[in-house]
Formats: structure tokens, sequence, C-alpha cells
């Protein structure tokens, strides 16, 4: 597939637990058993929940661990410009509209037009019935900017899970650019600055695979002719059966600066987090120098 770009991304919400420590081996891994290159981007498109200390912290956790970007940080709080072409874009083909639904009302839109014991998406996987898609609402404050898509099914072979197929008009609608705060959307800054930035390969967790058509689709309408390749990856539970939940920043004991603390060495945490993704035994401390070669079997299928 050529060099290798890919990328870390973590949002500056929270400080970074062992879930990002896995991706982390993933994405450094992968790269430097290809010659690939690792860009560090910071997604803190919500100014309401990014904070300067979460910031700070995440770029000392990732030194401390020996994570070593080729290139960033890059913040997309600064890359409003890129957004906005972007949109313009878009506008230009007559793909933009103004919208100023609630994500409540999203939500009871759904559930009248759903039979209650009918499988539907997630919570965080709302389908936008396109209530203000034709209402010609004007641009402004305090309104959001949703993108047409079109009925199209996406196709895409995951490196982990093989040959994919996702329809985006049926499982999301219409995406969200800026929401009513006037943030830009993690579907539409991803889509646009893993363009802009040349990514090659998308290295994230399963829970992101189903935003992957329309992102995909996004990319296409706003011009990527060559669109980048998916590798996605097993989540750190902290619970198991159906109600499962993954790994996240509030979840005492896994924070990176937390194990620190207690003494933890960046090898056993590396090592730790590599075990619980299955990678490597429990108790094998790893550096961050050395992940390429648990991701060998993986990096050859990408040579």
């Amino acid at each position: 597939m050529g060099a290798i770009i890919t990328r870390f991304a973590p949002a500056p919400t929270g400080f970074l637990h062992v879930g990002h420590v896995v991706n982390a081996v993933y994405v450094w891994g992968v790269a430097r058993a290809c010659g690939g290159r690792v860009l560090l981007r910071l997604e803190d498109h919500d100014r309401q929940r990014s904070r300067p200390e979460f910031d700070a912290e995440i770029l000392r956790d990732l030194a401390w661990l020996g994570f070593i970007a080729d290139q960033g940080p890059v913040r997309q709080s600064g890359r409003g410009d890129i957004y906005r072409q972007a949109l313009a874009t878009l506008r230009g083909q007559g793909l933009v509209y103004a919208c100023t639904c609630t994500r409540a009302e999203v939500a009871g839109a759904v559930r009248q037009t759903r039979p209650a014991a009918a499988a539907g998406p997630a919570d965080d996987e709302l389908l936008y019935p396109g209530t203000c898609r034709e209402r010609g609402l004007a641009e402004g404050a305090g309104v959001g900017l949703r993108i047409r898509l079109e009925p199209s099914v996406e196709r895409f072979v995951d490196f982990t899970h093989g040959p994919q197929e996702q329809c985006p008009a049926r499982q999301c609608g219409d995406v969200l650019a800026r929401d009513r705060d006037g943030n830009w959307t993690y579907q539409f800054a991803a889509a646009v600055d893993d363009f802009t930035q040349g990514v090659t390969l998308v290295i994230r967790g399963d829970d992101l695979l189903a935003s992957t058509g329309r992102q995909l689709q996004l990319a296409r309408l706003l011009g990527r002719a060559d669109p980048p390749q998916f590798l996605h990856h097993t989540l750190i539970m902290k619970s198991a059966g159906p109600q499962a939940q993954k790994l996240s920043k509030s979840d005492a004991d896994t924070g990176i600066r937390d194990l620190r603390a207690r003494g933890w060495t960046p090898e056993r945490v590396i090592g730790h987090a590599a075990a619980l993704a299955g990678l490597v035994p429990e108790g094998r401390d790893v550096r961050a120098d050395d992940v390429s070669s648990i991701m060998s079997r993986i990096s050859e299928a990408l040579r």
C-alpha cells in the first residue's frame, strides 16, 4: 500500500488510560514495522470538554511511555479555516443545510418512527430522520449544519474484520458537520483531517468501525480519490457480558499518570496493555521501541 502515514488521535477531554496505550501499540507498532510515519493529532474539536491540562498531560504521558510521533502535535482547534474551506466545497455542491434539531428531538423522532421492540441504532448511532432537510433554514448562531449523504453502499476491507458494507444514509442519516454550539463534529473533522493530512491507514478501536462508511463518503465528496485503508482493533472492556462497556477516561486505576504514581515503569504499562489486548502474555515488559515486533504478522499483510 506504499508508504504508510497513520495517526494517534486522542481527545484532550480526559487523561490517557490503558485503552489508549493499546491503540498506541497498534499505531506505532504497525507504522514502525512498515517503515511508516505517525502523526499526533489532538482532537479538541469539543471546546466545552477539552482542557489544556488534559492536553499537556497527554503529551507528558506519551513522552514518558516513549511513543514519539514523527509529526505533530496538530490540534483541531487550530484548523477552523481548513474545516470552513471543506464545508464551502460541500456547500458548492448543494449538500449543506441548516438544522435546529437537538439530540433529544432526533432521539424522539427515531422512537416515534420505529416500533418499541424493533432493533435500532445505539444511543450514539442515532438515525437523523431529515427533519430540516427541506426547510431552507438560514445559517447562523445556534444553528447546526448538516451534510446530505448519498443513499449509496460504501465498501471497504478492514485488515481485522475483512470486507465490509455500510450504508451511512440508513445508519445515521445526514451527518452533522457543525453543532449548534459552533463545534466541528468528530465525523466531519476526522474525515477532513485524514484527507488533508495525507493519512493512508486509519488504526482505531472497534467502536469506530461503524463510522468508516460515512467518513469514506465525506472524503469522496470532498474530492479524495484514494481513500485511506482501515484497521480496527479490539477494545479493552471494563466488564464482560452483553452490557459490557469499553474502558473510559473516568475508570479508576487505569490512567497512565495514576499507574506512574504507583511506581509502574513505561515497559510494564505497555506490556500490560498489550497483554489485555491479547498481543503478548501477561507479565511481559515491552518497550515502545519494540512494539513493531508485536505487529509483525499484521504488518506483513500491509506490505
